[in-house]
């Protein structure tokens, strides 16, 4: 399994209208195969200035490779994310394993 999460800032004010399109359009990334555990979230704390943050599992790395390919998610990065997020961090996690 791995988790792929993205905490970030927009670069439209914090309740306005193209915020809440962005919001609501990111959406799509929910319904492209492979996507489990979708979730949308809101930043809150003071230790950091990043506003949200997605959050979403895949099986395996081949169905993340489908989800970072599939046109869908190229078009939100190329038409969305690009030219409306100020700032973000990426992690992908897997689960930690006894030795």
């Amino acid at each position: 399994m791995i988790r792929h999460t993205v905490v970030f800032r927009l670069k439209h004010s914090s309740g306005s209208e193209a915020e809440g399109r962005f919001l609501a359009d990111a959406r799509i990334l929910a319904a492209i195969p492979g996507v489990g555990n979708f979730e949308q979230l809101r930043q809150v704390s003071p230790k950091n200035d990043y506003d949200f943050g997605f959050s979403m599992e895949f099986a395996d790395q081949a169905a993340y490779s489908l989800y970072n390919d599939h046109p869908d998610h190229v078009a939100f990065v190329r038409d969305r994310w690009i030219p409306e997020v100020e700032s973000f961090l990426e992690i992908d996690y897997v689960p930690l394993t006894a030795d």
